[in-house]
Formats: structure tokens, C-alpha cells, sequence
């Protein structure tokens, strides 16, 4: 009696311990308060800006921008905007929504991302299908490629044609924001002020390209790596710059080991903070 006694209380803990669901992912705020998505959801409902910080490869990220754009425009008019697609690929990128030209189209014109596929058409069909508006709000790679090479003097040497495919210049530059200098920091011998400065046009031009589309009463959303709007700087700063009393919501995708708790490192990284399991599988 007594080893069958035994042999249910293994049998029990045993199947508590390996029948619990595993999470692949979980929220919590910046200060470190877990908390559920429909909450996320309820908080960022009413803001004028979103900036969804991912992490390119992390398919979670991506399905959560689906799954958060899906039921925010049950509720608000939005428009959408993502750095992976360049200003001057707006015109195909209208086209393709309209549906005068197929994915194979737009991937003929447009520089896409080698994810597209996988990770960005879902949310382009998204917008297709609700008839939402969709931004291309990065800076053409070339002229990126330009700072990164010269500094922003290079700039001056462009056509008043090519210029409005950035932020208008001289844009606005402080090289000591914490997450510049760590660019540096993480690049070591490769990191020099011109990589800086490669960033911040970006971020300039991001943020210009929101406000240049953004409308009253509506709700922008819009896609970006993470490190683009971590610690409310990278785009939020250049949003703020011009307009300071937007109502902007920040989200940030982080890997954990242990997603029961967000680590010290991620505290205050974003208003929302999704930390993804590290063993869940990236899309590249």
C-alpha cells in the first residue's frame, strides 16, 4: 500500500512538473512588472505614436506587430510605417497595396530585405487588405552609406532632388546620447563618429517621415529595430525634438533565458519590454 502510495505522489509530481505550459515569450513594463498583452494593448490604445522596437530575426516580434496592429485598428484609424522599407520606394510600395503590382513586382523595384517573406509581408498584407496607409520611413541606404564614409558634409553635396528623400538638413546631432556612444562600445576598433553619424541620419529621417505623415485623430505605428528606439532615444529623440507633446508608447524585444523575470540589463529599455525565450527559433 504504501509504494502505491508513493507511486501516485511521483506519478502527481511528475505530471505537474512536465504538463505545464511552456511560454515562449512574455511582457512586462519598463520597470519591470510583468504584465498580460491585453494590458500592453489597453495602454498603448490611445497614443499618437508607437514604436515597436524588434529584433529583425525573432519571429515573436513579428507576430505580435501582426497580432497588435490586428486589434489596435479594430478600434483607432491607423497608418502604418516601417524603417524596412526606404522613402524612395514609396511609389511601389503604394502600388503593391493598391494591387497594381504583385509581390514579384515590388520585389523587382523595391529593395526589400532578404526576410521580407517571411517577416514583413504578413504586415504588408495586413495593410492591404484593411486598406491602411503603409510609410516607407528610412533613409535610402546610399546616402547612409555616404555619412558613414564622409560625415554629413557629404550631404551638402546632393541635388535639392535627392535631399527630400532625407530629413531635412542640417539635422540636429548629439553624439553623447548613451546609446551612440555604445555604438561605439560595441563596434571597438570599427566604431568611429561617422558610424555615429550613419545612425542618426536614420533616426532623423524615421522620425521626420512619421511626423511628415502622422494625422490628427490617428494612430502611427511603426516597425523598427529595437535599438533605433531603446532607452527613448534613437527616432523618440528626433520625434520629441519637433513634437514634444505627442503621446508616444515605446516597445522593445529582448532574449532571456529565464522569461519569468526581465533581467537588470533591460530595466527602463522601452515603455513595454517583450522578452522572447531564447531557445524559441529565429526566421534567419
Amino acid at each position: 500500500m504504501r509504494i502505491y502510495s508513493v507511486l501516485i505522489i511521483v506519478f502527481f509530481v511528475c505530471t505537474q512538473t512536465f504538463s505545464q505550459h511552456k511560454r515562449a515569450y512574455s511582457i512586462f513594463t519598463g520597470e519591470g512588472e510583468e504584465i498580460h498583452y491585453t494590458d500592453m494593448i489597453n495602454q498603448v490604445e490611445m497614443s499618437d505614436i508607437i514604436l515597436f522596437g524588434e529584433q529583425h530575426n525573432s519571429a515573436i516580434a513579428h507576430w505580435l506587430q501582426f497580432e497588435l496592429t490586428s486589434d489596435l485598428i479594430k478600434v483607432r484609424n491607423v497608418k502604418l510605417g516601417a524603417e524596412m522599407f526606404e522613402r524612395d520606394n514609396q511609389e511601389a510600395l503604394n502600388s503593391y497595396l493598391k494591387g497594381e503590382i504583385d509581390q514579384k513586382g515590388l520585389d523587382t523595384i523595391a529593395r526589400l530585405w532578404s526576410n521580407h517573406k517571411t517577416d514583413y509581408a504578413p504586415l504588408l498584407d495586413l495593410a492591404k487588405s484593411n486598406q491602411l496607409e503603409f510609410v516607407a520611413t528610412n533613409i535610402p541606404r546610399r546616402y547612409a552609406n555616404m555619412v558613414y564614409k564622409n560625415s554629413f558634409s557629404v550631404l551638402d553635396t546632393l541635388s535639392s532632388e535627392e535631399k527630400k528623400w532625407i530629413a531635412p538638413l542640417p539635422i540636429e546631432f548629439v553624439p553623447d546620447l548613451p546609446t551612440y556612444q555604445n555604438i561605439l562600445k560595441m563596434m571597438g576598433d570599427h566604431g568611429t563618429p561617422e558610424l555615429v553619424m550613419a545612425q542618426a541620419i536614420k533616426d532623423a529621417t524615421m522620425a521626420f517621415s512619421i511626423l511628415e505623415n502622422k494625422n490628427e485623430q490617428e494612430l502611427f505605428i511603426h516597425f523598427n529595430g529595437a535599438y533605433h528606439s531603446d532607452y527613448f532615444e534613437g527616432i523618440l529623440w528626433y520625434l520629441k525634438l519637433t513634437e514634444p507633446e505627442l503621446n508616444y508608447k515605446t516597445i522593445s524585444t529582448v532574449t532571456q533565458k529565464d522569461i519569468s523575470h526581465l533581467d537588470e540589463e533591460h530595466i527602463n529599455k522601452a515603455d513595454f519590454i517583450i522578452v522572447v525565450n531564447e531557445n524559441v527559433t529565429t526566421t534567419y
